[in-house]
């Protein structure tokens, strides 16, 4: 049974109406809203043959008709119309985005909470490794005697800052020739992977500050430390609270179900691990996971100077504004990109 131009105007339509409503459509629905120029008789024999073909089904003994997974996914990939967020919603976001630019974890984790403001769904943010990662640059801030602020840049992105001994007698100038040193011959490498050789190029060219050295290098090693399990993404939640808004999650039992995975970050990492380049939509039993069996779930990854460091998901019911999703995901990923690879772009001061 084909395709044709009549049937996917109805599919369509079913798909919008349910979307919208969250109640079964009828033909008479479909011809009254839809003025697809035949009559509700035609409409009927069409939304037959879509039952046939498993795209639409009849939940209990409703007269009218819901889009089956199968007819999600045939709506995500050949009809649905490409929205794109306005230049209001694009100006908001860059704006909240940038005021946090100072601190990545802040950002990634107001991400999600836009997200699920913007969609009224759940959102899901997989932060970057918060230990491991390769050196970017560090510098030096003056804290009280004898004692410095030691800001440390990795390549993914994250900042961590830790107060370091100086000793009473190093002056501004001295710490600005030590972070430019180790920055020099540090920079773009992981700190497990230094050897004594280059440790001993430090200690010759700063032979008098050697105990300082030995206490940068003890924090470095303890920043970037992978051996005891503790280098995990960080998921940040926003809008779970929005799930109970909607109809299909009325029986507190499947409620009940995805909160408990709320609290399991190793299932949360699954649903955004994907390979593939651009958005990934998964949609109710495409899911692995039965307890994600009546939820779609959109996601993209973001990056920093070309390297993948986390993702960016939707999750909601399989009737889910997809358009809507899909067009704030792709925009909070490639905008995340975008600021956080030019804020690690630019010298630090």
């Amino acid at each position: 049974m084909e395709m044709d131009e009549r049937k996917h105007k109805i599919l369509k339509a079913i798909v919008q109406d349910y979307i919208a409503t969250a109640e079964p459509v009828g033909s008479r629905t479909v011809s009254k809203k839809f003025e697809l120029g035949v009559s509700p008789a035609t409409i009927r024999n069409e939304m037959a043959d879509l039952e046939e073909l498993g795209l639409i089904e009849q939940p209990h003994t409703s007269a009218g008709r819901i889009p089956s997974d199968s007819g999600y996914r045939y709506y995500v990939d050949y009809l649905m119309d490409p929205l794109s967020l306005n230049h209001d919603e694009k100006k908001n976001i860059n704006q909240e985005i940038t005021s946090r630019l100072s601190e990545v974890q802040e950002v990634i984790e107001y991400t999600g909470k836009l997200i699920s403001q913007v969609t009224n769904l759940t959102s899901i943010v997989l932060g970057p490794k918060s230990r491991s990662g390769i050196l970017k640059n560090l510098h030096f801030l003056p804290y009280e005697q004898g004692k410095a602020i030691m800001v440390t840049v990795k390549e993914n992105g994250s900042v961590e800052n830790n107060i370091v001994d100086i000793g009473p007698d190093t002056s501004p100038e001295e710490l600005q020739i030590l972070a430019n040193i180790f920055n020099q011959k540090m920079s773009g490498t992981r700190v497990q992977d230094l050897k004594k050789g280059l440790i001993n190029e430090i200690y010759s060219e700063l032979s008098r500050k050697r105990r300082i050295i030995d206490g940068m290098m003890g924090t470095l090693e303890r920043m970037f430390d992978d051996k005891d399990g503790e280098s995990e993404e960080r998921v940040y939640l926003g809008g779970t609270l929005n799930m109970l808004d909607q109809p299909e999650f009325r029986d507190i039992n499947k409620v009940r179900s995805l909160f408990s995975v709320f609290e399991e970050n190793n299932k949360l990492k699954e649903l955004l691990s994907h390979d593939q380049k651009g958005l990934s939509i998964m949609i109710g039993a495409e899911n692995a996971d039965q307890v994600f069996k009546n939820c779609s779930i959109i996601s993209a990854t973001y990056q920093v100077n070309g390297k993948q460091i986390g993702s960016v998901g939707v999750l909601g019911p399989t009737r889910m504004d997809y358009g809507k999703a899909i067009a704030i995901v792709d925009y909070m990923t490639n905008s995340l990109t975008e600021l956080l690879t030019e804020r690690y772009r630019r010298p630090r001061t």
